[in-house]
């Protein structure tokens, strides 16, 4: 039996990258100090999100994933995987990306593929999904709007991830906005997302988020740790938080799947390109 404590953080950050990793290193140090193996950090945790979803917002800082941040980011990992959202620049092209760590380095890198509203007029998309090896097991990486989409987190769970991370940037709703984001519509779909994911494909499921206000933007918060029946282990609701669950991740997969493995009892031939 091998029990794994995993984190997932509610938090604000902005585009004053020291605050970021001032916040960063206390949300490190917490989840060290109750023996936490793997910890999300939301969606742009290095620089902030975008201010709005209209086209015309500055975005956060560039940075290069062989650069001193993502090193920086590594070092205050240590002996814990860490995943955090950034603003990618490969010379080319900015990406909306996550990027997994530990002491050792580099471990994975995600980008956004599937893009909201103008998100697209300051990054590009990703172009797939892969899984990869941790000290905490095969992991899958997901950024925010991509979970709206069931392909992205299957394309993880087939590549054979036991873990899949979302981490987001998810504001409450643009109309109609709800006064108590526990009531907001788009914190349902949030929440509603996160469950069906981790159920359908029967995997352990971590969802961060940014929390507060940044520009226009409302976020909903809602960190959460899922097991792969689509219950909902730990949460941090609405406010800033840490959501802490601990369980024997291949135990909770083999119980998931052992007699309704919907990974295996899949038909492709019968599903239409």
């Amino acid at each position: 039996m091998s029990v794994l404590r995993l984190a997932a953080a509610a938090a604000p950050f902005d585009r004053d990258l020291e605050a970021d990793f001032a916040r960063i290193e206390e949300l490190i140090a917490a989840a060290r100090a109750e023996g936490v193996g793997l910890l999300a950090l939301p969606e742009a945790a290095l620089g902030g999100y975008l201010a709005n979803l209209d086209g015309a917002a500055e975005g956060p800082p560039p940075l290069r994933l062989d650069g001193p941040e993502i090193a920086r980011l590594a070092a205050l990992a240590g002996d814990m995987v860490v995943i955090a959202g950034y603003c990618e620049d490969t010379g080319e092209r900015l990406y909306n990306s996550a990027v997994c760590v530990c002491g050792d380095g580099v471990l994975g890198n995600h980008r956004k593929v599937h893009q909201p509203l103008s998100e697209d007029a300051t990054y590009g998309a990703g172009a797939g999904f892969t899984a990869f090896d941790t000290p905490a097991g095969r992991l899958g990486m997901l950024i925010c709007y991509d979970k709206a989409f069931p392909e992205s987190a299957r394309a993880l769970a087939l590549d054979g991830a036991e873990i899949i991370v979302c981490v987001s940037a998810w504001p409450g709703s643009r109309t109609n906005a709800a006064e108590n984001l526990a009531e907001d519509r788009w914190k349902r779909r949030f929440d509603l997302f996160d469950r069906a994911r981790a159920l359908e494909n029967q995997v352990v499921w971590v969802s961060a988020n940014q929390s507060g206000t940044f520009g226009d933007l409302r976020f909903v918060a809602s960190a959460k740790i899922v097991e792969p029946g689509g219950e909902i282990l730990a949460d941090t609701g609405v406010a800033e938080g840490v959501a802490v669950a601990e369980l024997d991740v291949a135990a909770a997969l083999a119980t998931a799947r052992r007699s309704m493995g919907h990974l295996r009892d899949r038909r492709p031939e019968a599903y239409a390109r």
